[in-house]
């Protein structure tokens, strides 16, 4: 790979002796891995190779993900790179904790919070840029969080609508990208040897607003996908010096994974309990992260008014009519609609009126004339013991079925027509309307794919 000479000319400077080694991983495959959804009712996998654990997180595996898959598309296989996958790992929510995703999408480091949230507390992943936003959204459908909010909103207003609101915040910041030079090479072309400095200046202003939200006692977990010491270790140096509130956390490095470099910033020792990752140390690309203790002290708390219901009359009818007729389990939260759509609003969220919001938690479904049809994401979601009734089809059937082909099955359900949960591999596909022995298609237009086998 052809590196910018000036990267060279400053790793060969700050690495020396390490430096060969560290050029030459550039040349070296990409390692391809992915977590499976602990959410998920069975996670035995039906079509995802499985190369290996990753000995550092309880979801990992090493293998390639195919994104027309049925694994993929019921959401119990989400690909992401091993170095991302350990800053997930380090943020480790417990559940029932509040969490904030500051710079969420794709979803790779939202998705994993949420396995550990295990559908309690609240996540609110939030995404700046519109398009990225909605890919967010997209991702944590699939994955079947009901907890989870969706904003598409800057730190500074977020953080205006939702003071010490936070027990845990990940700031993923956006960065000069040179972990990523071998995974995408296009990132160097917006390489030169100031922008690190550049994105530095943007994370300061990230991370002041993200104070902000924080909780008394709350953590703050921060990580590049840089080897950049001005966005890394410079950066927890800054912040130590500005808010003397904030200590740094140790961070339980497993092998491969190195200290951070308290020589490249001010030289304060607890520097190095900061997580450096390098390619030639590390099967992955490149991560820097920092876990870190938020002592605030004599701080007022903020009056916080949460959502009320906005349903009709009609409406609530509808969907109780809805729910008791095929679902098991009661949904906790707040119902809004939004249009004709119904979501259910994770509890303790506060209002969401005056936010950005691209999914106000689990989608339920559409209010149509006289009736109330189920979405897409509360098939994926509920587990199929809580829904009442539900078919399984096999993998010819659903070969059919994300095409939008209608399925015949073999014999009429024994509890007649009407909605059912779609079933494969154990877990949820959303729901389908039974007439006998058609199962007729509600997978969505924009979803439809012609499946192809992977070699």
């Amino acid at each position: 790979m052809e590196l910018p000479l000036a990267f060279i000319e400053k790793y060969t400077t700050l690495l020396k002796d390490e430096a060969p080694s560290f050029f030459a991983a550039f040349d070296t495959p990409v390692k391809k891995a992915y977590r499976i959804n602990p959410l998920k009712a069975n996670q035995e996998l039906a079509d995802t190779p499985d190369d290996g654990r990753l000995n550092y997180s309880p979801f990992g595996h090493i293998g390639k993900v195919y994104g027309h898959s049925i694994d993929h598309t019921a959401g119990l296989v989400y690909s992401q790179e091993p170095s991302a996958m350990f800053v997930g790992e380090v943020a480790h929510p417990k559940p029932d904790e509040f969490v904030l995703d500051l710079s969420a999408a794709p979803g790779g480091k939202a998705t994993h919070l949420a396995s550990y949230l295990q559908q309690s507390g609240l996540l609110v992943a939030n995404e700046i840029i519109k398009k990225r936003s909605q890919i967010l959204a997209e991702n944590i459908e699939r994955f079947g969080t009901k907890n989870t909010v969706v904003t598409n909103e800057s730190p500074a207003r977020l953080s205006k609508q939702l003071p010490q609101f936070f027990d845990k915040i990940v700031v993923d910041a956006p960065c000069s990208g040179e972990g990523m030079f071998r995974k995408d090479p296009d990132a160097m072309q917006y390489w030169d040897a100031d922008y690190p400095a550049k994105c530095a200046s943007l994370q300061r202003e990230i991370l002041a607003d993200a104070v902000k939200m924080l909780k008394p006692e709350a953590e703050l977990i921060y990580s590049t996908c840089t080897f950049a010491p001005e966005e890394n270790e410079q950066m927890i140096a800054w912040l130590l010096d500005t808010y003397p509130e904030f200590s740094i956390l140790p961070i339980d490095k497993p092998a491969g994974i190195d200290d951070g470099r308290p020589e490249w910033a001010n030289g304060n020792p607890d520097l190095s309990k900061t997580a450096r990752i390098f390619p030639n140390h590390f099967n992955g690309e490149g991560h820097f992260v920092a876990k870190l203790k938020w002592r605030a002290q004599d701080v007022e708390p903020v009056k916080q008014t949460l959502e009320q219901s906005n349903l009709t009359t009609d409406q609530l009818k509808q969907w109780q009519a809805f729910a008791n007729d095929n679902l098991v389990t009661s949904l906790e939260g707040t119902l809004l609609t939004f249009g004709d759509q119904l979501y259910c609003l994770p509890t303790g969220m506060l209002t969401v009126k005056k936010l950005s919001v691209v999914r106000p938690g689990l989608h339920l479904g559409t209010f149509k004339k006289n009736r109330f049809e189920p979405s897409l994401a509360l098939g994926l979601t509920l587990q199929p013991n809580e829904v009442k009734h539900h078919v399984t089809i096999t993998k010819e059937d659903w070969v059919k079925y994300v095409h939008g082909d209608t399925v015949m099955l073999a014999s009429a359900p024994t509890n007649g027509n009407g909605w059912y949960q779609v079933v494969i591999n154990g877990n949820g596909f959303g729901f389908a309307k039974v007439v006998g022995q058609t199962l007729k298609n509600y997978y969505p237009k924009g979803l439809r794919f012609i499946y192809r086998e992977q070699a």
